[in-house]
């Protein structure tokens, strides 16, 4: 057995394990397989594993992969997105997790409109408050998800967040448990074109708290393809 294969089988493990303690279905749980930087053999390798749901940070690289690898895959824009990339993958991947600010997410209903397709979206949430990260505040986030709601051809299907680095996952606890209270919460105002289905949060270090926490998709890369060495302190 592959490095690989035991490494997903290891996620999966715990992932179900995270569920039956707070007596949810692993079904709930999306995994989400952070292969940005990785080459297409070792994406491959996870697909036929069964993995059908991967995640990418840059648009060249998602394109690239996208044309290399099987059709029935659905690819998910996880990093910071610039709106002259945007025409590029608009109504060609899966969803869209990192819309945080309504310049944004006008131009992907524009060309949405443009190409006659639907494009689902999250809206990414700065919890933390971190300067090095992206997203809308906490306070901000029901006034941007109402702007947003009102423009044709995307939908918001929920919310992404990215969590501090930490060593002890569970000091992400009270992060997770305001993410997912802020959803309940806009989830009340019954809004058209709204649903927050889908909570995006916890990642390799962090996913079986935020899985406890409510996650319904978690973003998990080096737990599955091995160590990178990183730029910043975030880890998929």
């Amino acid at each position: 057995m592959s490095e690989i294969i035991e490494r997903l089988e290891h996620v999966i493990h715990e992932m179900n394990r995270a569920c039956k303690s707070v007596n949810r279905k692993p079904s709930e749980v999306c995994l989400v397989a952070v292969s940005k930087t990785k080459p297409a053999d070792m994406i491959r390798e996870a697909y036929e594993a069964g993995v059908r749901d991967f995640g990418e940070n840059k648009v060249q690289e998602l394109c690239d992969k996208m044309e290399r690898l099987p059709k029935d895959i659905r690819w998910h824009m996880i990093g910071h997105l610039q709106r002259n990339k945007v025409k590029y993958i608009v109504g060609k991947v899966a969803l869209i997790h990192s819309v945080d600010s309504m310049r944004l997410a006008a131009e992907i209903s524009r060309l949405a409109v443009l190409n006659n397709v639907n494009q689902d979206i999250l809206i990414q949430v700065n919890v933390a408050k971190e300067e090095t990260k992206f997203g809308v505040t906490s306070e901000g986030t029901l006034e941007l998800v109402r702007n947003v709601a009102q423009l044709p051809n995307v939908h918001i299907c929920g919310l992404m967040t990215s969590a501090p680095y930490v060593e002890d996952s569970n000091e992400n606890l009270p992060i997770f448990h305001k993410m997912s209270q802020l959803a309940v919460d806009i989830q009340k105002e019954n809004l058209d074109n709204v649903d927050m289905k889908i909570l995006s949060m916890g990642m390799s270090q962090d996913y079986v708290a935020a899985i406890k926490e409510g996650s319904t998709m978690i973003r998990v890369g080096s737990k599955i393809f091995g160590q990178r060495y990183y730029t910043n302190t975030s880890v998929e």
